[in-house]
């Protein structure tokens, strides 16, 4: 691939912008006062591998006007590389850690809302990944005296639209009883109870989901 408008991206960023483009897309486009990654026969295509509330004034300015593809990546496989202090590589092994398209929900928790706009859709890149790390020993103590330098994309495995509220049941588990709380949430995917959390406030603003009540475990949630 050549490289595609990557001038001051991170490495992720750069590949997901060249992996989605394809022949005529406009990249870096201004577009009404901003520069959209990628312009698609009026489609607008946008990368964000993390930090969704940066969207919002592009988002508010942009979404009742054109239809917004907003590109999330969420690393089904992640390999951990690690550099020593020259920045050679030392070691590479693959982490026992495997991202779901629910993850997801720990970035959309920003604005759950823009499921219902006509104009919006979510696209979830399942990736395989490397994760690369370098020596810092005052900021890394939490990995061992190593903090993440970059993420390098290896390839997208899979792409999960979601473009309505009811597009996020999808996401949730197999088996998950049509009334549960967040415990039950987690325990069903596997994950922390904040991130149970995240999802159910997605699902309840979106309007996937009612509230019905409460009992000793916390808020009951109603599948519909």
């Amino acid at each position: 691939m050549s490289n595609i408008g990557s001038l001051n991206e991170k490495p992720l960023h750069a590949a997901l912008k060249q992996w989605f483009h394809r022949e005529g897309d406009l990249v870096e486009a201004p577009l009404d006062g901003f520069v959209v990654d990628l312009l698609r026969d009026g489609l607008v295509i946008e990368i964000q591998t993390r930090g969704f509330s940066a969207m919002r004034r592009k988002f508010d300015r942009l979404l009742d006007t054109y239809p917004i593809r907003l590109v999330h990546p969420v690393p089904a496989e992640k390999w951990i590389v690690k550099l020593d202090d020259e920045g050679h590589q030392t070691s590479r092994k693959r982490s026992p850690k495997r991202g779901i398209a629910a993850d997801v929900c720990a970035e959309l928790v920003s604005f759950p809302s823009l499921l219902s706009h006509p104009n919006f859709t979510l696209a979830i890149a399942l990736t395989r990944e490397d994760e690369v790390r370098r020596p810092d020993a005052k900021r890394g103590w939490r990995r061992g005296g190593y903090v993440i330098e970059e993420r390098r994309l290896i390839e997208v495995v899979e792409t999960i639209e979601v473009d309505s509220p009811q597009d996020l049941l999808g996401l949730l588990p197999a088996g998950l009883p049509s009334t549960f709380t967040t415990a039950d949430l987690a325990e069903s995917l596997g994950r922390s109870r904040h991130l149970a959390q995240e999802v159910a406030y997605c699902l309840r603003v979106s309007g996937a989901v009612e509230v019905v009540g409460r009992d000793k475990r916390g808020i009951l949630y109603e599948l519909p």
